[in-house]
């Protein structure tokens, strides 16, 4: 069977104009990608029915499926529908059952529904209707006849929350009625390796890896490593994945923090919800962004104490009981500190792990040291330690950079100081 390709093609001014992120076309994509089908383009244009019938043909002629978000609103500028009905030469006609749930829907709300909302049952004829839980506007699929045979049109609608329950629940099974192949991957996750230093090591590997495939994509301070693998509907794509990826640990473990764990944050809560553990934090350039990214997932409540932002030195002398010797001879900005500084937050929350970020995010100097110049430190029974980084960035983002990649050390050392517990 011929392998499948599709592009998704977001419509709404909106989008071109910087007002909203595009998120749909990265779920879209993923979603594809665990069925089988190739995404090679992906395109947006603007609430006009020339471009969008222009944008239309060309995805045609490089893709036989085009996902369209956007454009099903009850406005005058909604024009998806009408526009890519009008390129299958099919007409719109009124759903009535898609009438009745907008009908309902404004009910349950206790609105008035207005006559433009009829506006967004008339469908075109023939289509596969997608009913819309979380909002007025159906999706539909249209599949092409004649000249337009092979091809198909799926339209859904913009906002994520209507979209992607939409996606799941009518267009999936959509698609997978002729499918007969399905992509499986696993996204491996390292930190303290750069991108062109993994792929040297991997480059043999990655190069004649077919199936399953491997790539790396570069985040900020750290890489994934995405292994796909293409298989015949209710095979195991395991017997392929597995072998690959313990190649892959196998040369480059000691920097593999997780698989399939999102980030950093996340590994970090689940080692500690596992060894029930508790960490706590003390933070002076970061300013709270190790503690924000911890609570920021969920569940973390079980593991986190708390977070002391000691910007200034009385708070680190009074709170953190960091030495006022220390602070007078070694400066805030130091390894000293920051050990001092786990200690005494590993003390006050009772916590089993102490984590600390002192330095300088910039812009100036301070302290006689460098912009860029950061020192971490953790404190359990098993692991103490001071790391010392130095970002040497220049450009207007420095500062955030600096810190973020500072808060992913101490995430980064967490992890190392769970990993070493003897619980």
């Amino acid at each position: 069977m011929k392998q499948r390709s599709a592009e998704i093609l977001c419509i709404g001014t909106e989008i071109l104009m910087g007002d909203i992120i595009n998120t749909n076309a990265a779920y879209i994509a993923k979603e594809l990608a665990g069925l089988g089908i190739n995404v090679y383009h992906q395109s947006v244009v603007g609430d006009n029915p020339q471009r969008l019938k222009e944008s239309l043909a060309l995805a045609f002629s490089r893709a036989d499926i085009v996902i369209t978000t956007g454009g099903l609103g009850p406005t005058y500028d909604d024009l998806s529908k009408e526009t890519i009905a009008a390129y299958f030469n099919r007409k719109l006609v009124m759903d009535e059952e898609s009438l009745h749930a907008i009908e309902c829907h404004f009910l349950r709300l206790n609105r008035v529904m207005t006559d433009n909302n009829k506006k967004q049952a008339m469908m075109p004829e023939g289509c596969v209707i997608f009913a819309n839980h979380n909002g007025t506007a159906p999706g539909c699929a249209i599949e092409g006849e004649g000249e337009q045979q092979g091809k198909t049109a799926i339209m859904l609608p913009g906002p994520p929350r209507e979209m992607k329950p939409m996606f799941e629940q009518g267009v999936k099974p959509f698609l997978l009625k002729d499918s007969d192949t399905r992509l499986v991957s696993h996204t491996m996750h390292f930190f303290g390796i750069g991108e062109s230093m993994l792929e040297s090591i991997l480059h043999d590997l990655m190069e004649e890896s077919t199936n399953p495939t491997v790539a790396p994509y570069a985040k900020t301070g750290e890489v994934q490593l995405r292994v796909t693998a293409r298989v015949k509907q209710g095979e195991d794509a395991e017997v392929l994945l597995q072998p690959v990826m313990e190649q892959i640990k196998e040369k480059v473990g000691e920097f593999l923090y997780g698989i399939d764990v999102g980030d950093l944050q996340t590994a970090a809560v689940r080692a500690l919800k596992e060894k029930n553990l508790h960490v706590a934090v003390a933070e002076s350039c970061t300013g709270g962004y190790v503690a924000k990214r911890i609570t920021d997932v969920s569940g973390a409540s079980d593991v986190f104490e708390c977070g002391i932002c000691s910007y200034s030195n009385r708070i680190k002398h009074q709170i953190l009981g960091v030495k006022q010797e220390t602070l007078d001879t070694f400066g805030a900005i130091s390894e000293e500190t920051a050990r001092e500084m786990a200690e005494g937050v590993r003390r006050i929350s009772g916590a089993e792990i102490g984590v600390s970020v002192t330095g300088n995010a910039g812009p100036q100097a301070s302290e006689g040291k460098d912009v860029g110049l950061v020192y971490i430190g953790v404190d359990s029974d098993h692991f103490k330690k001071v790391f010392m980084l130095y970002v040497n960035r220049k450009d207007q983002d420095a500062r955030e950079t600096i810190r973020y990649l500072a808060s992913s050390h101490a995430l980064s050392l967490i992890l190392k100081a769970v990993e070493l517990s003897a619980q």
